[in-house]
């Protein structure tokens, strides 16, 4: 039991199946004995309906979906153009058979019906029209959908003077990003295909012929420039180098949502090859660089089915986002959370670089990280399994505040906080001797039952502002005492 008062506010965060997305769908595309694939065949029967028919099917088709998605007919060219090389001739179909084709390989997926937890929350980059002592935030969700796979939603609100936290309603769509490839650079594309051991004499080759600043084309260019003697280089290995180069490019990229959507519209949802299966746990922080320019990174755990990766997002408008790989010995494991500024000249950050004890790590790149320090193990009984971050460390005159998770008895997840020194951060100056916040009654059923957990917290005023998911289903937001739960730390 926690001597701090907790107040649980009346803000809560539920999964609902109605907020949907539209994704191509490709089904099997096996030969059958006729020499034509599944998809072949769907097309063949589409193209043999009466224009009558066509018709009617389409207008069934609007009529069932239009009002569940802002742009349908986009969706629907988006179905089409990943089938059009299948379709003979398909310049000379119409536009409304063009239409039904791309309805056939496009469904819908509800990206949260599952659960809508594991938040973090920072200052939102507007905070025009306020009122005095008001701030307006945004919070990142892990919303978790069919197959288990995680994509990244947000919420917005007002945290007012008083301490009352007010949530902007959800419009009823959801919007999808468009994305490009950036550009990339040649250093740190490098050393992650040296760290990942494909650095050959074939990358190199390609690499050599690239500027510093590279586009996908560029990079394309350099493989199809590289000649290579026949007696030192087997087909399958150059095949394979350069399947590794491009999936390399494609976990890099950049999206842009249209901006006349709202915050709470947009969905990150995985297209890279290392995050195929989710996007987890995405923990956002509003950085101040030494020149004083403001940029948000999230550090989120990119997982494939079979291997975690953690990787970042950079944004300074919560419209685009670049999305990137991040390199070094020490980028590994779950649960990275940046500092918000520079200390000693160099980033940050907290990890759990063994998946038992939380580290701190400096790095002179914000993608870079091969320095660790063990700053902390588990040593309360709510804790003894294993420990980790909660988010970014948030900063006061006492020190780097952090809120830690621990796992004790039959897996049940607490929050716990600990104080670091302000110039010395490998330095723990307090700790928690008890949780600060345990499940409930009512928060210990869900998915994963007996969890409580957070992605990362804010500051208002005198409140430390803390949202948190419940037994991975549910999302809710509590207030905590700032000082005293410093008086806390400090008496520890």
């Amino acid at each position: 039991m926690s001597p701090l008062d907790i107040k649980r506010t009346d803000a809560l965060f539920v999964p609902d199946p109605e907020r949907v997305i539209t994704k191509p769908y490709l089904p099997g595309d096996e030969l059958f004995p006729d020499g034509h694939s599944r998809i072949q065949h769907v097309v063949k029967r589409i193209l043999a309906m009466s224009d009558d028919a066509v018709a009617a099917t389409l207008g069934l088709v609007d009529e069932l979906f239009a009002d569940r998605h802002r742009d349908l007919a986009a969706a629907f060219d988006e179905g089409y153009r990943i089938v059009a090389d299948r379709i003979p001739d398909s310049d000379a179909l119409s536009a409304e058979r063009k239409m039904l084709v791309g309805s056939y390989f496009t469904h819908e997926y509800s990206v949260e019906s599952a659960a809508l937890t594991n938040p973090s929350m920072v200052p939102h980059p507007d905070q025009s029209g306020l009122g005095s002592g008001d701030t307006r935030f945004v919070m990142s969700l892990r919303a978790i959908g069919e197959g288990h796979i995680s994509s990244i939603e947000f919420r917005s609100g007002v945290i007012d003077s008083s301490s009352n936290v007010i949530i902007d309603a959800p419009t009823n769509y959801l919007s999808k990003p468009t994305r490009q490839s950036p550009i990339y650079d040649k250093r740190a594309f490098a050393a992650k295909l040296a760290e990942i051991g494909a650095m050959n004499a074939l990358a190199e080759g390609a690499l050599a012929r690239l500027p510093d600043q590279f586009t996908m084309d560029q990079l394309e260019a350099g493989l199809a420039g590289v000649d290579l003697p026949d007696d030192r280089w087997s087909t399958d290995l150059a095949a394979q180098t350069i399947r590794t180069i491009h999936w390399l490019a494609s976990s890099n990229y950049e999206t842009t949502f249209d901006k006349r959507s709202v915050v709470s519209d947009r969905v990150i949802y995985p297209v890279g090859p290392t995050e195929s299966h989710g996007m987890e746990d995405a923990r956002f922080v509003r950085f101040t660089h030494d020149d004083e320019t403001v940029r948000y990174y999230a550090t989120y755990t990119a997982f494939d089915g079979f291997k975690i990766l953690p990787q970042l997002i950079e944004t300074a408008d919560f419209v685009s986002f670049r999305i990137s790989t991040l390199n070094g010995a020490r980028a590994e494991n779950k649960g990275m959370a940046l500092f918000p500024r520079m200390i000693g000249g160099r980033f940050a950050a907290l990890s759990r670089n063994d998946n038992e004890n939380n580290y701190l790590m400096f790095s002179d790149h914000v993608r870079d990280w091969n320095e660790t320090e063990k700053i902390q193990v588990p040593d309360r009984p709510w804790e003894l399994m294993q420990i980790g971050n909660c988010g970014s460390p948030l900063e006061t005159e006492a020190g780097w505040l952090v809120i830690t998770h621990g796992v004790g008895p039959m897996r049940q997840y607490s929050l716990g906080a600990i104080l670091l020194d302000l110039s010395d951060p490998g330095r723990v100056i307090g700790h928690l001797k008890t949780p600060l916040l345990s499940p409930t009654a009512d928060e210990r059923n869900g998915y994963v039952p007996n969890v409580v957990y957070s992605c990362g917290s804010m500051i208002h005023g005198n409140q430390l502002v803390l949202p948190y998911g419940f037994s991975d289903i549910a999302t809710r937001i509590a207030l905590v005492s700032l000082d005293d739960l410093l008086s806390e730390l400090i008496e520890t």
